[in-house]
């Protein structure tokens, strides 16, 4: 394990991180941070996890509703520990259960960073 610390992709309501990759040269730091973020979804668990709480109703989904990955549940925790870690879940409480959420700007931001292309 290395002692690197992750820097979040995003913060609530602020402008992605980083410009499209066809813009410019990343400097250093948005390379680290743009790397956290696509070495989070390189997991194909935490792709599908972070592609089922995208694609729930709202946005947001029970990790009771998305447990079922073919993992165990300390596994599951796990990626999506890794997955907030890189700045691309948040989470809230409720009661016994806890519901991750991906922002909107978090999508915007990956769209933003690779970059549109009109046909």
């Amino acid at each position: 394990m290395s002692n690197t610390k992750v820097l979040p992709l995003l913060e609530p309501d602020v402008a992605p991180c980083c410009p499209p990759l066809t813009e410019r040269p990343l400097t250093a730091e948005e390379a680290v941070r743009t790397a956290a973020m696509f070495k989070a979804l390189g997991d194909p668990v935490r792709l599908r996890l972070f592609s089922s709480i995208a694609s729930h109703e709202g946005g947001e989904a029970c990790v009771c509703d998305i447990s079922d990955v073919g993992v165990s549940q300390p596994t599951v925790s796990h990626h999506l520990k890794k997955l907030k870690e890189a700045g691309l879940l948040t989470s809230e409480r409720r009661g016994t259960w806890v519901y991750y959420r991906v922002e909107p700007s978090v999508l915007a931001a990956l769209g933003h960073i690779l970059g549109r292309y009109a046909a």
